[in-house]
């Protein structure tokens, strides 16, 4: 489980077939062959490390389902550890699960360093989204701060651009989306379990 918080901005060291090798200090840390980190969003398991880098194995569910497929030498990525049960609760419950993945569309400036975002979803996950809800995008906690048809706006602070890769995110570029974990269960449990 994660919070979305991110801890550290990350780089693609390396994309080998279905290994991923990404630069890290802050979370490599500690961090021990065996633990979750979300990378991005999405939530990995460290198969190798070192003082100053992470493996992960990608499998081809995560392939098919996510941004990582197109992971290339550079490119930047959010990082975070697993939440601790004595760890506050910074932004909102996160599984790494990723849903889906969104797209870009805009990014203008605000005029005080920050940005509106605005992302193009897929339709069927519209219904999980509302406004001033709670989205996690590329693994960041955001508040919705407006609905389109197609998708919805973030704003974002100059700190969350400056410690994030959303700092350097472009129309066009394919992002991993997390919609709200409890709306889900929500309407799973609304709809009932068939016996």
């Amino acid at each position: 489980m994660f919070t979305g918080i991110v801890e550290e901005r990350g780089e693609v060291l390396a994309v080998d077939g279905g290994r991923l090798v990404v630069g890290c200090r802050t979370v490599a840390d500690g961090t021990r062959r065996g633990a979750s980190v979300a990378v991005s969003g999405v939530c990995l398991t460290v198969v190798d490390r070192d003082e100053a880098s992470l493996s992960f194995d990608l499998s081809a569910e995560t392939l098919d389902r996510t941004s990582l497929a197109a992971a290339e030498p550079g490119r930047p990525v959010n990082l975070e550890r697993p939440v601790t049960l004595a760890s506050r609760l910074g932004g909102h419950l996160v599984q790494g699960h990723v849903d889906a993945v969104g797209e870009v569309a805009s990014v203008v400036s605000d005029g005080e360093g920050g940005a509106r975002v605005r992302v193009a979803i897929p339709h069927e996950l519209m219904r999980y989204v509302v406004e001033k809800g709670s989205i996690a995008v590329d693994g960041v906690s955001l508040t919705v701060a407006a609905l389109q048809d197609d998708g919805f706006e973030v704003a974002l602070v100059p700190h969350t651009l400056a410690v994030t890769a959303l700092g350097s995110a472009r129309p066009g570029d394919r992002v991993n989306l997390e919609v709200d974990m409890i709306a889900k269960y929500v309407e799973r449990l609304l709809e009932g379990t068939p016996r």
